[in-house]
């Protein structure tokens, strides 16, 4: 039985990697697509690929750290679709450094993102999906929440987060209001994330760290997996790692 015909899904970071990756197997399951993320060319490019192999989407430039506009998000969503069922919170930002480093620039970026731009979206769809009894609020986390790799300690923080977050979303939304929540935890997986570390040590082991990594591909299949349970079903987390990555 396929319980994603017809789901609205809300997907930030959706214009590229895993984000695009999700939508595009999530819409070939009839969920109809909200695609956000910052780049807009990306979006057209999503929205042009979605819309030619037959499925629903409709997308919206959106930075995750503000929150009005994830509020205006949301609102999108409503009135283009009349709810929210799912939401992926996917935009995130994966920057390398020592603390030597002192990088504060990056510290605070993926603070911003990978912390801030989560909360904004729970706040904004929690609305709708209390008004409808339902929902399910899945979570892109990592196998850097699970534990600290070298020169990645405040983005393994933010991913520690992620995982406090989300279990007490289970705990509470989940058993009192039957709106699920749950994580996937990629390992090293090939977005492009390398080029974005501007410190130059940190540039180089990412790209050395980025050798064995898998395809988006590969974590929206757990995605779907995820997802497409019946309601009396939570995939808590789901770890998917390259064999070859020895943490």
């Amino acid at each position: 039985m396929n319980h994603l015909d017809g789901k609205i899904v809300v997907i930030t970071g959706a214009s590229s990697g895993i984000g695009a990756a999700s939508a595009k197997a999530l819409a070939a399951r009839g969920a109809k697509i909200v695609a956000a993320a910052r780049d807009q060319d990306g979006l057209d490019r999503l929205v042009a690929d979605i819309r030619q192999a037959g499925g629903t989407v409709t997308a919206r430039a959106t930075d995750v750290t503000d929150a009005d506009a994830v509020q205006e998000l949301a609102e999108f969503a409503v009135d283009n679709h009349g709810g929210i069922d799912v939401l992926v919170n996917n935009a995130g930002l994966m920057l390398f450094s020592y603390w030597k480093d002192r990088a504060l620039d990056d510290w605070n970026r993926m603070i911003e993102v990978n912390i801030r731009g989560y909360l904004n979206a729970i706040h904004a769809v929690l609305p709708v999906m209390l008004r409808q009894n339902s929902g399910h609020i899945l979570n892109m986390d990592s196998v850097a929440g699970h534990q600290v790799g070298d020169g990645a300690g405040v983005y393994c923080a933010t991913k520690f987060f992620v995982q406090a977050v989300t279990e007490s979303m289970r705990k509470e939304l989940g058993v009192r209001e039957g709106i699920k929540a749950s994580t996937i935890s990629p390992g090293v997986i090939d977005t492009g994330w390398a080029d974005k570390v501007t410190d130059p040590v940190g540039r180089q082991a990412a790209k050395e760290l980025n050798e064995i990594a898998i395809t988006p591909q590969s974590v929206a299949d757990a995605v779907v997996y995820a997802l497409d349970q019946p309601a009396d079903v939570t995939v808590n987390d789901l770890i998917i790692s390259p064999t070859r990555q020895n943490w």
